[in-house]
């Protein structure tokens, strides 16, 4: 008995370590986080050193509340435009800059949100910083809103250089006195950005980005961040001095809807 014993474990040990082995999955190389689609990555993952202040997550933008589909406070791009961007970076921190971002991948629930606002008239809580020489009502006529956004693509962003080191942009305390965006740098709300004559997402012609009646070092930041994100593959909207899109971006008819968060989640 006991040489049969040891005979039987002889033969069914092998077969069961097999058995084991065999049954466990493979490794799936290159699997897509669970709710971001293949093709997207966090800009923290391809460059850590770019800056990231997320205002949509946060209630100060021009809607006054966090925004549908901004679950956590993170940069998503495809990975193409992330790279582009990582380039860019380089370039600005051999002179001691560097990019800092507002706005990158952008969910179509977002953008229905904005219009959403945009349509209710009466809530004009956040007019005196973003928008105070533009009545509501025209918001969709002179395009600073619409139903289709290039960041649903996945490669727009917003941002703007920070000279280095960078002191963090000091919190937004919703219900505080409101100051035109287009005010001089002193008065405006804080930002650790250079000078670029106006704040993030102000609706007013100033902040196109060759605007004549921005001159000296406010135009000359400008064209910094011009040339370095052109130079880099991506291409300025000249209605917005903070916003790229890469000129050969990988979806240009795709407008994503999943919502921003970790892909680590």
């Amino acid at each position: 008995m006991p040489r049969l014993r040891a005979l039987w474990r002889s033969l069914v040990l092998p077969f069961t370590v097999l058995l084991a082995v065999v049954s466990v999955p493979p490794a799936v190389a290159d699997a897509p986080p669970a709710g971001v689609p293949r093709g997207f990555v966090a800009l923290s993952d391809v460059d850590p050193t770019i800056l990231q202040e997320m205002r949509y997550v946060t209630p100060h933008n021009f809607t006054g509340h966090r925004v549908t589909g901004y679950e956590e406070p993170v940069c998503l791009l495809t990975r193409p435009a992330a790279r582009a961007l990582h380039r860019a970076q380089l370039a600005l921190l051999r002179r001691g800059y560097g990019l800092k971002v507002y706005d990158c991948y952008r969910p179509q629930r977002a953008v229905d949100d904005f219009v959403a606002w945009a349509e209710d008239l009466a809530d004009v809580r956040m007019k005196g910083e973003f928008y105070p020489r533009v009545d509501k009502s025209r918001l969709f006529a002179d395009g600073y809103i619409a139903a289709k956004s290039g960041h649903s693509r996945g490669s727009t962003l917003d941002l703007t250089v920070v000279r280095l080191p960078a002191w963090p942009t000091r919190p937004y305390v919703p219900g505080e006195p409101l100051v035109p965006c287009f005010a001089p740098r002193g008065e405006r709300f804080p930002d650790n950005s250079i000078d670029m004559g106006t704040g993030f997402d102000c609706f007013d012609t100033l902040a196109h980005t060759l605007d004549p009646r921005v001159t000296g070092r406010q135009r000359a930041h400008r064209l910094l961040l011009k040339s370095v994100m052109e130079q880099a593959g991506f291409t300025n909207l000249p209605e917005e001095w903070w916003h790229y899109t890469l000129r050969d971006e990988p979806y240009p008819q795709t407008y994503f809807d999943f919502p921003v968060r970790s892909p680590r989640r």
